[in-house]
Order: structure tokens, then C-alpha cells, then sequence
């Protein structure tokens, strides 16, 4: 096969200003930079993206545009191994080491070709075009034309057999999952991490009939769930009156672990965005919301008020935060790696290192070491997060419990709360996995990646 090489615009070849100026351009200019602070840069696309604080160049384009780069980006994240090996296979020879933004723009083309509703011809255009207008890029536009198009050619028969011999990780992320579950689930896992999640809702009462208003079905644990969003959720029934909130099953259950709590006073640690806070009211406590972003506990005020449920708010440092009087029990879904989070965020695995989960793995020691002087003697503690990793887990739980005489374990039972039985540890700890689900029907199958476990300070 003859792969494409670089070519020079020159002479009367060489494009004019005008043509830099297609409709669509800037569009894939910015997901290519966005792209590039991703990968190279470890930045978090939400806060890329975030329609008030993200990238400039991002809010500047309209609504339909910036949801076009979205999900450019989470198509070029989600396969970005897949891509990488299909647009390798076409090279004569690996890019240069300093062709970064080649590579990336080659990236954002090829998912539009191989997994969004672009027609081929506009995505290896604009490409092109691309190339041609940035002094970094313009002597490559040949190859971005040729590797582009001989993609098209073979991907009908290409883009099954890569997906069959590639996996979407990181070495290092595929390895740390490998250690920890074995090779068949981190096999599931990360095939699970290639599919868009559902949409999971929690309610405030009569899931069978608010999964009959939104067109979903009820899981054993009592989310709502739903395939795909077809509009804004504010567009949905029930938004404006509250009558439930957007939350994955998972994510639902830590909550329920702490029993009945009608009455009691609950601290919720690192609260916002406030799904776990709504939780805690509705169960009828006294809640105290703590957390240390400013801006996440104006959107937790937000969506308390919209729920027409009130906490007191605090902002403050966990490890700082002393209440006048201990609390009965506390909630605290810990800062974290979020690796358990992929299929909703697919940059996690490029933007997170080893080093990043221990360096969390010591700040949860850190908050967990101080929650436990927030409850009074015999209160109860639920510590969670949204890692697969054990080393934010379990790893990091048995060391806790054996350096911590004032509190004891308090084993979760399979039977204690609908649904959770297959998810509960031998140890009495709740893990999840995004292979983990409710069933062999594609809609049941699936969830976020979570861990929990629940201590009792000693009386």
C-alpha cells in the first residue's frame, strides 16, 4: 500500500486567505486545542468546555458549535487508542516528535470520519484546510489529505478489526485496573468505557411512574433510568418542580448506607454538586453541606432551591471544618481520580497519572483522619468515591482501619438496601465497576465505578 508523505503548497497552489474562512473551521480549529490541552497538557475537558469559565476560544463559538466540539472531543477520547493505530497504520513513517498539533488534528478528522454523523468529504475539507492555514501544519497538508482519504477508503472493513485489537487506556491505566480485577473484567471494563452511559435519575417518590413520564425503566435500587437525553434537562418532566435529579445508580447508593437518619443531624463532606446533599434531606436529616469550591456550592444552592430542599452551607477546607457540636453521622464522598467516571469523562485516563492517584489517596486519608472527630461516639461514617483504583479504596480503608483505634468497621450487608447485593465485598465494602449492572439487557448493564465503606466511632 502506498502510504501518503508531505507535500509543500507551493506557486499557484498555494491557498489564499478567502479560503480560510470555510464554515466549520473554526469549529475544528478549537476542538484540535482543546484536544491539545488535553492530552498534553493533563486539562479537564469539562473545564474546557464549561460555558461560563472554559476556554476562550470555546465560549466564543455558538450553542451548536461548542456541542459539535464536544463531541468531537469525547469521540477522539473515547477511541483515541483505536484512532491512533488506524491513523498509524496509514503513515510511511511515525510523525515527528515535535508534530504534536499534526497529530492532534489528524485525531479530531478521523473521529468525525469514523464515529460522528460528518460527511466524509467536509471532515478531510476542513482538514485540509486547517493544515494549509497554520504555519505549524502547512507542509503536511498532503499527508493529512492522503492518510484522511485512504482512511475512508478501507475504514468499513479497518474500524472492526482495530476496535477487536485495540483497548481505550493508557498502559499504565490498563495495568492498574488488570492488577486489581484481572484481565477478563478490565477486558469488560474497558469495553464498557467505549459506549455513552444512560442517564440515571433519582426521584422522590413513584420511580414506575416517572420512568413512564421520561421513557426509561426503574433499577432495583430505585433509579430511574433512561438511554439517552433527547433535549436539555430542563426540558424534561418534573425539572421545574423537583421532582428528582440527575445522579448514576451508583453514585445513589453511598447515601443509603448510612440507615435511617429521619432527624439526625449529617454532615455532607465535599457536598456539591449536591446529589448526595438532596439524598440526605429527602431521607429526612438535618443536613449541613460542606465544601470547598465556592463556585461548585453556588450550584449546589442552585439545585437545592430548584428541589425545594434546604441545608445549611458551609464553605470551607474539610480538614479545617469544626462544628460547635459533633454530628450523628457523616457523609463523605472524597475527592478522587474519578477513573470510575470514563464513560461520562474520557479524558480521565489522559489526564490522570499514578502519581496523581496516590497524592489523592493521601488527601482522603487526610479527610477521612478528620471526619472522624466530626461524630460524635457511636455516629456513623460512609466514605466514598468514584475510583476503581484500590489505592483510594480498599488499599487505602484496611490501613486506616488498622492505624485508627477510635473507629471500627461497620461491614455492609448484601440485603440491607434493595439491588446492592452483588456489589457488596467480602469485607463488607461497596465497589461498583462500569461492568457491573442490573442485568443482561443493554439499558440494565452499566455503571460508575465506585467504592464505599462505612465505620462506627467507637462509643
Amino acid at each position: 500500500m502506498s502510504r501518503p508523505t508531505a507535500r509543500r503548497a507551493t506557486g499557484k497552489n498555494r491557498p489564499t486567505p478567502e479560503t480560510f474562512d470555510k464554515p466549520g473551521l473554526e469549529t475544528r480549529r478549537v476542538a484540535t486545542k482543546l484536544l491539545a490541552a488535553v492530552v498534553d497538557a493533563h486539562a479537564s475537558l469539562d473545564g474546557l468546555t464549561d460555558p461560563a469559565n472554559g476556554q476562550p476560544s470555546f465560549r466564543a463559538l455558538d450553542a451548536r458549535d461548542r456541542s459539535l466540539v464536544r463531541a468531537i472531543l469525547m469521540s477522539a477520547l473515547r477511541h483515541r487508542s483505536t484512532i491512533e493505530a488506524l491513523l498509524s497504520r496509514r503513515l510511511e513513517r511515525p510523525l515527528p516528535t515535535n508534530a504534536r498539533a499534526l497529530s492532534h488534528a489528524l485525531h479530531v478528522a478521523a473521529a468525525q470520519i469514523l464515529f460522528l454523523d460528518v460527511p466524509d468529504s467536509a471532515a478531510v475539507d476542513l482538514a485540509v484546510t486547517q493544515a494549509k492555514s497554520d504555519p505549524r501544519l502547512a507542509r503536511f497538508s498532503g499527508l493529512v489529505n492522503g492518510v484522511l482519504r485512504n482512511l475512508i477508503r478501507v475504514k468499513a472493513r479497518a474500524l472492526p478489526a482495530a476496535l477487536a485489537q485495540t483497548r481505550e487506556a493508557p498502559d499504565w491505566f490498563a495495568a492498574r485496573l488488570e492488577a486489581a480485577y484481572g484481565a477478563e473484567k478490565t477486558a469488560a471494563i474497558l469495553a464498557m468505557h467505549r459506549l455513552e452511559p444512560p442517564v440515571d435519575f433519582t426521584v422522590r417518590q413513584d420511580p414506575q411512574r416517572w420512568a413512564e413520564a421520561l421513557g426509561g425503566i426503574v433499577l432495583p435500587t430505585g433509579t430511574v433510568r433512561i438511554a439517552k437525553l433527547e433535549a436539555g434537562v430542563d426540558t424534561l418532566p418534573g425539572f421545574e418542580e423537583g421532582a428528582w435529579w440527575v445522579q448514576d445508580a451508583a453514585a445513589s447508593l453511598p447515601a443509603k448506607l448510612l440507615g435511617d437518619i429521619a432527624g439526625a443531624r449529617v454532615a455532607d463532606l465535599c457536598a456539591a454538586p449536591g446529589g448526595k446533599t438532596a439524598q440526605l434531606i429527602h431521607a429526612g436529616a438535618d443536613v449541613t453541606a460542606v465544601d470547598l469550591s465556592k463556585s461548585r456550592l453556588k450550584r449546589l444552592a442552585e439545585n437545592l432551591k430548584r428541589l425545594r430542599l434546604e441545608a445549611q452551607i458551609v464553605e470551607s477546607d474539610i480538614r479545617k471544618f469544626k462544628p460547635e457540636t459533633p454530628f450523628d453521622a457523616v457523609l463523605i464522598d472524597a475527592p478522587c481520580s474519578s477513573t470510575g467516571t470514563v464513560r461520562r469523562h474520557p479524558d480521565v485516563p489522559w489526564t490522570k497519572t499514578p502519581e496523581d492517584i496516590e497524592k489523592l489517596a493521601a488527601l482522603q486519608r487526610a479527610l477521612l483522619d478528620h471526619a472522624v472527630t466530626l461524630v460524635k461516639p457511636g455516629g456513623r461514617i460512609v466514605f466514598s468515591n468514584c475510583s476503581l483504583d484500590p489505592a483510594e479504596g480498599e488499599a487505602m480503608l484496611d490501613a486506616f482501619l488498622a492505624d485508627t483505634s477510635e473507629v471500627s468497621l461497620d461491614p455492609i450487608k448484601p440485603d440491607e438496601t434493595p439491588g446492592i447485593s452483588t456489589f457488596i465485598t467480602p469485607e463488607g465494602f461497596l465497589r461498583t465497576t462500569p461492568a457491573d449492572g442490573f442485568g443482561e439487557t443493554p439499558l440494565a448493564r452499566g455503571l460508575d465505578g465506585f467504592f464505599a465503606a462505612r465505620v462506627i466511632r467507637q462509643p
